[in-house]
């Protein structure tokens, strides 16, 4: 199979954290053991979150008082050939020397009318007190939200329209290559307002799961899976009635409510990508991916 597999942000860098590059090397490894059986058997490509890694790389930026801070499409770059530098690395220790593996440094093209560019939606960077989230809003002109317990910053997250590397993207693929792209959602670009197709980058994060599923399906995909740190879907998550699905068809799956923040865009790009392709998608724990596969763990959203 032509699996895609979308690897949260905890995979990386799990909350509360230090954000040193030996912590998420280390969170990568782990992945990694993870990931690598998928490799063995099937056509792997892998994509990730990168929220806590731009939010620190803009205040690195921002610390540096010399230049104008880094915009968040450059910013998106970097956190996408740093975070698959470590995912090739730690999973080419594990495979076969002559297995070949790749990072595609990945464009995403958003229309500049998109609501969500007037609605920060999409948390990046460290959590924060409320007290400490105000303080930092007012200096920077941050838009910061409750996360939980917490508080982060908030940028806009527009939908994906188009992944402009799908066809070395496929072209890798065919030659048998694991690749990482799409990182984070891919590099934010859009095609600027009255110009001829110029296109240049915007000041967004787009949201990895709709972006995966974009990229499942244009390449084809028989099934994506979305690896977090919980086991699966929950009906009243957090209450004594809660309840996990274990399979169900995009319909049913749209019947239901969840948290806008954290598992909504992860159903939302499940029934997207079944409804569009009649593949196979899952939202379940990055340590039981193996048994995601084989269809006996997870939350599997599957045709009707």
């Amino acid at each position: 199979m032509r699996i895609v597999v979308a690897l949260g942000g905890n995979a990386l860098l799990q909350r509360g954290q230090p954000m040193s590059a030996d912590i998420q090397r280390e969170n990568v490894r782990v992945a990694a053991r993870q990931l690598a059986p998928i490799a063995l058997e099937h056509e792997l490509v892998i994509s990730h979150g990168n929220g806590p890694q731009v939010g620190l790389l803009a205040l690195q930026s921002e610390a540096y008082d010399q230049v104008e801070p880094y915009p968040l499409d450059v910013l998106g770059a970097q956190t996408e050939g740093m975070i698959g530098y470590m995912i090739e690395q730690e999973l080419g220790n594990l495979l076969p020397f002559e297995q070949p593996l790749a990072t595609i440094l990945t464009m995403v093209e958003t229309d500049p009318d998109d609501p969500e560019f007037g609605n920060p939606s999409k948390f990046i960077g460290p959590v924060y007190t409320k007290e400490q989230a105000e303080a930092l809003a007012a200096e920077r002109g941050w838009a910061i939200a409750e996360d939980g317990e917490a508080w982060r910053r908030v940028v806009p997250s527009p939908r994906p329209q188009r992944i402009f590397q799908i066809r070395p993207i496929r072209w890798l693929l065919e030659n048998g290559t694991i690749v990482i792209c799409a990182g984070g959602g891919g590099i934010p670009t859009m095609y600027k307002p009255g110009a001829d197709r110029v296109l240049e980058g915007a000041e967004v994060v787009i949201d990895k799961d709709l972006a995966s599923a974009l990229l499942a399906r244009d390449i084809e995909a028989d099934m994506l899976i979305m690896a977090t740190d919980v086991d699966g879907v929950y009906v009243d998550y957090g209450t004594q009635n809660a309840r996990r699905i274990d399979r169900a068809t995009p319909e049913e799956m749209r019947e239901l409510r969840f948290a806008a923040g954290s598992m909504r865009p992860k159903v939302e790009a499940a029934c997207q990508f079944v409804e569009e392709t009649g593949g196979v998608a899952a939202i379940g724990s990055l340590a039981e991916v193996s048994e995601i596969v084989a269809g006996r763990a997870g939350t599997i959203v599957e045709p009707a």
